[in-house]
């Protein structure tokens, strides 16, 4: 499923799996890998923010709250959930056949998708901006 991974890109994977672990969770959800993802310091990334008008850190703040932390950790596994499954096939498929899978790929796809708790962090966050600057031009 990663062989087509850049080593950035797998390493945004591994620094998901260890979000998941410091939030007790047993998977990898959409949440742990954009706190991957913007751990991974990534220029292109850095623009896209730039581009929807956030910072990277306001959203990873968001993010970890809505992230949560889990119970006890009953096993060791770690699942990788069908969405982010998903975001990872949709990466894969934005990318030419011969062209390997980069961060901006992953965070891209996260983008895309239009449900789940990335997509409610990113609504939250432009419906704040937009009343902001509602509330600033009144």
């Amino acid at each position: 499923m990663f062989s087509r991974f850049n080593p950035a890109a797998r390493r945004v994977l591994r620094t998901a799996e260890q979000a998941s672990r410091n939030h007790n969770h047993y998977f990898i959800g959409v949440g742990h890998l954009m706190l991957a993802l913007l751990d991974e310091n990534d220029g292109a990334i850095a623009a896209r923010l730039q581009e929807l008008g956030l910072s990277s850190s306001e959203l990873g703040e968001a993010t970890r709250r809505a992230v949560g932390t889990g119970e006890d950790r009953l096993w060791d596994g770690t699942l990788i959930t069908p969405r982010v499954r998903r975001v990872i096939v949709q990466a894969e498929a934005a990318c030419p056949p011969d062209a390997p899978v980069t961060p901006i790929a992953l965070f891209d796809a996260l983008l895309a998708e239009r449900a789940g708790l990335t997509a409610d962090v990113l609504a939250a966050l432009r419906r704040r901006a937009t009343e902001g600057i509602t509330a600033w031009n009144s």
